[in-house]
């Protein structure tokens, strides 16, 4: 038997930063400046993260190129690993990504799809939703709640433990 189905979510679409709350704001602009400490060489492509947890730390991070492309990292996943690493029983809240660069009208600079996965496992392990916020050149902002929306068909593996 065939089935058909369909996938849509909703998310907010802000004109700029003063629509949003002062704490989204401030993690947004702690996006904004640790995007300017992104090591981007061969890209020119900087990309700022900053991660809210639940104990009200921001964890920040920005994106490192290497020669041996493979090598480098989204500035997503530094500011989640370092997140995990130096709070690893604190739930994460929201994540705020900012790339200085503008799109087309309509657009939005969006994680890849290594940083996608990541997100996921991390909501998986804390069984608990992040916020995402995107923001670029434009100013605008776009609000999820939960990164699962960008990533509907996340692989999902749950370790036991020995």
């Amino acid at each position: 038997m065939k089935e058909k189905r369909n996938y849509s979510f909703d998310y907010e679409v802000y004109a700029s930063l003063n629509q949003l709350s002062v704490a989204d704001q401030k993690l947004l602009y702690a996006a904004v400046e640790v995007s300017k400490d992104a090591y981007a060489p061969y890209s020119n492509f900087h990309v700022g993260a900053a991660v809210e947890l639940e104990n009200g730390e921001v964890v920040k991070g920005s994106n490192q190129e290497n020669g041996a492309y493979p090598s480098g990292l989204c500035a997503e996943r530094v500011a989640l690993f370092a997140a995990s690493a130096n709070f690893p029983n604190v739930k994460m809240k929201t994540i705020a990504i900012y790339a200085e660069q503008s799109v087309e009208e309509g657009d939005q600079i969006s994680p890849c799809g290594s940083c996608r996965q990541v997100m996921s496992e991390y909501e998986l392990k804390q069984d608990s939703d992040l916020r995402v916020l995107l923001m670029n050149g434009n100013g605008k902002v776009w609000e999820l709640k939960s990164s699962q929306l960008l990533l509907p068909f996340a692989f999902k593996f749950k370790a036991t433990k020995k």
